[in-house]
């Protein structure tokens, strides 16, 4: 079982150039900013034989405080991007930049999609009116066939389906009237938009199964013989109540989820 929190994104226009340096304006925050603007030159293949400068080097670069370096390293040493050697300095680490996409963090499928290097689009399957089954009911804690919206769309990646997701919304959460073409984007805006509510996290379960006879020909695989790769989640409100109930199925064949897992200390 698995929490993933909300992924802070950064936009680049809040990091302004000018020469020799760069600096950050306070929102988002300063430490975020400034592993963002790592993370882009490890990316970019910038720091000689994977050096990472000092931290004070890094602080009058980007004009914030060695503490903030250092607290941006600390989260990119915790995602896996660097390592530190002691009494050698700070190294990326490769093996981690194999990490397109982490488990613990919420992102779109459309960012997924694109950290694995697929040209993509969305396919709205239907969007409808539903009394409430048990399991999803007990899961949302509303009332047995109290009224969800149902919300099943497809991911095609390079002309090959590749993920299904369906998600369930209490109905009673809903206060602005909605279109199908809402659910083209990523269901966090339209909880947002919607439904005046802001997911903060999911509790999910990874779930193997295989290929059913309505999810094969959905996903383009063979019923019954292809093995897949499921979420099952409840996302919450900042306020801990359960707000969406969610199922995604991936074709494993073609996105590969990974993560580090740490040694005790």
């Amino acid at each position: 079982m698995i929490v993933r929190y909300n992924k802070f994104v950064v936009q680049l226009d809040n990091i302004t150039t000018i020469p020799n340096t760069c600096m950050l304006k306070r929102n988002p925050s300063l430490t975020e900013q400034a592993k963002l603007y790592i993370k882009q030159r490890i990316v970019n293949d910038e720091f000689e034989e994977g050096r990472i400068p000092s931290e004070t080097t890094l602080a009058n670069e980007l004009g914030v405080s060695r503490t903030t370096i250092r607290d941006a390293l600390s989260r990119l040493e915790l995602e896996g991007a660097v390592y530190r050697k002691q009494g050698a300095g700070t190294f990326v680490n490769e093996a981690g930049l194999q990490i397109k996409t982490r488990l613990e963090e919420i992102w779109t499928y459309e960012d997924m999609l694109d950290a694995h290097g697929y040209s993509h689009a969305v396919e709205i399957i239907s969007v409808e009116e539903r009394p409430a089954p048990p399991r999803i009911a007990e899961a949302l804690a509303i009332a047995p066939e109290a009224p969800i919206l149902v919300a099943k769309k497809r991911f095609i990646a390079d002309g090959r389906p590749v993920i299904i997701t369906i998600n369930h919304i209490p109905v009673n959460l809903i206060q602005t009237a909605w279109e199908q073409s809402d659910f083209s984007r990523p269901i966090y805006e339209f909880l947002a938009e919607k439904c005046r509510q802001h997911l903060a996290y999911y509790l999910s379960e990874i779930v193997p199964l295989v290929a059913s006879p309505l999810l094969g020909p959905e996903l383009g695989v063979t019923a019954g013989k292809t093995a897949l790769l499921s979420f099952d989640e409840v996302g919450y409100n900042q306020e801990n109540e359960p707000i969406l109930c969610a199922n995604s199925c991936f074709r494993d064949d073609m996105l590969r989820l990974r993560l580090i897992r740490r040694g005790a200390m």
